[in-house]
């Protein structure tokens, strides 16, 4: 039996969950590994939901917003943008590849770009195998 990954999801109301709902409506065929779930902004996204999933057994962790500069809350994918690389280190101090977590832009109109980023997300994650998180992680979750 192949390994499948499990991927969280956090997709913007405004842009990258249309853009999801429009590839579905459009019939485009993309990887049912990932499990969505729909925030107002990308910025509301704090870094312990990512954490979570995760320590939780998510494989991969997919974060989409607005493009930079179309947020509908003004800059808040800024926001998104600026937090990102920290996030990146933290997991890495936890001994979390770096392909497992993804921040991609995608707008209301890219059904076909959101199919496109699932897919590879999805196929750059299957050989890496099963998120193992160090022990570290989980102790640290039980704790809060």
């Amino acid at each position: 039996m192949s390994f499948e990954p499990r991927i969280v999801g956090f997709l913007c109301n405004w842009c990258s969950y249309t853009g999801a709902d429009l590839a579905g409506t459009s019939r485009i065929h993309y990887p049912a590994n990932i499990h969505i779930i729909r925030v107002m902004c990308s910025a509301r996204i704090d870094p312990t939901f990512v954490l979570w999933a995760l320590a939780e057994g998510a494989d991969g962790v997919l974060v989409c917003g607005c493009h930079p500069g179309d947020c509908h809350y003004t800059d808040g994918n800024y926001k998104t943008m600026r937090r990102f690389p920290l996030l990146k280190r933290l997991l890495h101090a936890y001994g979390v590849e770096d392909e497992r977590v993804r921040l991609e832009w995608v707008s209301a109109s890219e059904g076909q770009r959101f199919a496109d980023v699932v897919t590879d997300m999805t196929e750059r994650i299957r050989p890496l195998g099963p998120c193992r998180i160090r022990p570290g992680l989980q102790a640290d979750m039980a704790e809060r």
